[in-house]
């Protein structure tokens, strides 16, 4: 943050594991935000034109930095989130997001032959333009993976790139910073900010393209925002993620991969699975094993590097998760393990909660849980269970187990971007498989594959005659065929 001027007025930041604010973030004013952007715009066109192999050995370059000294932040991660395997978890995404990036771009990049038009005597040549300056508005559940998925294609497209982190975890952003310094070509066209949502309005405003992961609510804004603009927005909300058991699979491994594809990382990713629905014939085993297993989960407290659940992230979080099963309590619905918020060292933690008796209406079942909260509910067939899934404002991914080509049959029909066959949240492991939110979970193209790297580019055509060219004789009224 050093090359960037800070408002005298601090940010208190709270610590997810204390409770305590112990950090303090200064975000840029508007005109060193302004001042900022403009840096980059200038070292942009170099940056562009100097290819793709150049660029990804710049990123590599980044790369081997952060590897050389990665305890900085990894402690600063860990800091901002309450867990420190994720914490590592999330840099070894670095490394992979170039490579693969690298070897798209250096296909979908290249430059293209000409090629004749359908209309004779024209010739087209199809050049990919980067953005100058992409803007980049991540969220807190995973503050460097969700900052670098979209930034790494986005600096490969050509592009140069100002990000704005959540305020909620914004520590891993000065020790991030050291390491982009330490690569200067790199330092020429990256860069992090602290800030808030008045931050992260403020580089709507100077940003040729938005990426944001966060909540409808605050994508509406942005959309808004970049629509006064006329600059795209690319929008990855929130989730209400449905699980369909079939009476094929193995319920007591499916109450595995479920327990683990809706608690992993707190429940705090938009991929988790949110809603479970099993067929009757297997139900009462599946939730059998899924409740002994829940109860043997722990706490990551009070040693960060023993247990499996971290703190809730963000404070606000717990109160939301309280309501929706205060709301289900009243609904009539049972909690069979977890379900109450509790207070360790003055962080907010909810083990494993496992909850029957609930019925479509309930906030539990259509609001973002966002926390490791797994409603279960049996179905009699696949219609029911297929209307049931469908049943909602979200359409992000989803999962289906059972025997795979009943599985893939059902899955065909879920309205969502992504199915995961006898697994779920497979879509943080297929980087490569491209997707699309469907409904309130987003807007534009995939920010995985090659859409993912395409988006950061616009097309140019050169159109060259081919022979003659027209003239204004070619359009004298006496050349016009009688009626």
């Amino acid at each position: 943050m050093s090359a960037v001027a800070r408002s005298t007025a601090g940010l208190p930041v709270r610590n997810p594991r204390t409770g305590e604010a112990d950090y303090v973030i200064h975000p840029p004013d508007a005109a060193a935000l302004a001042a900022l952007a403009a840096r980059l715009r200038v070292a942009q066109p170099a940056w562009a034109a100097a290819g793709v192999a150049h660029r990804a050995d710049v990123l590599r370059r980044w790369c081997a930095a952060i590897e050389a000294a990665p305890q900085p932040l990894i402690a600063a991660l860990a800091a901002d989130t309450g867990r420190y395997a994720l914490a590592v978890n999330e840099l070894n995404v670095l490394r992979g997001a170039v490579e693969g990036n690298a070897a798209l771009a250096a296909k979908l990049l290249a430059p293209a032959g000409e090629r004749a038009s359908v209309t004779p005597g024209i010739g087209i040549v199809t050049q990919p333009v980067p953005y100058a300056l992409a803007g980049i508005i991540s969220p807190w559940n995973f503050p460097f993976l969700l900052s670098v998925l979209d930034t790494v294609p986005a600096l490969l497209a050509g592009c140069a790139v100002i990000v704005k982190p959540s305020e909620v975890t914004p520590r891993f952003i000065r020790p991030l910073m050291a390491s982009i310094a330490s690569v200067p070509e790199l330092a020429g066209v990256l860069a992090f900010v602290e800030g808030d949502g008045r931050t992260g309005a403020a580089l709507i405003g100077q940003a040729d393209i938005v990426c944001f992961t966060g909540s409808v609510a605050t994508g509406r804004k942005v959309a808004l925002a970049c629509a006064e603009r006329f600059i795209p927005a690319c929008l990855e909300l929130g989730g209400k993620d449905p699980a369909i058991v079939l009476a094929s699979a193995d319920p007591v491994r499916a109450a595995e991969i479920v327990l683990r594809a809706s608690v992993q990382a707190t429940g705090q990713a938009c991929q988790s699975i949110e809603r479970v629905y099993v067929d009757r014939r297997i139900h009462d085993r599946f939730l059998e094993a899924l409740v002994e297993r829940a109860r043997q989960v722990t706490l990551n407290h009070p040693d960060i590097h023993r247990g499996q659940i971290g703190p809730l992230i963000f404070a606000n979080q717990a109160e939301i998760i309280a309501a929706q099963l205060d709301d289900a309590r009243r609904g009539g619905a049972q909690v069979l393990t977890g379900g109450q918020i509790e207070r360790h060292g003055g962080g907010a933690w909810l083990r494993p909660t496992v909850v029957t008796g609930v019925t479509p209406g309930m906030k539990l079942m259509t609001e973002e849980t966002f926390g490791p909260v797994i409603p279960v509910v049996p179905f009699s067939d696949v219609e029911e269970a297929v209307t049931l899934a469908n049943d909602s404002l979200f359409g992000l991914s989803a999962a289906v187990f059972g025997e795979e080509a009943e599985a893939l049959a059902v899955a065909a029909r879920l309205e969502v971007g992504a199915v995961s066959i006898n697994d779920g949240g497979l879509t943080t492991e297929a980087w490569d498989a491209e997707k699309n939110s469907f409904r309130l979970s987003g807007m534009g193209p995939s920010r995985m594959g090659p859409s993912g790297l395409l988006r950061f580019t616009r097309k140019r055509a050169l159109l060259i005659r081919r022979g003659r060219a027209k003239d204004l004789g070619d359009f004298e009224e006496e050349r016009a065929a009688p009626r």
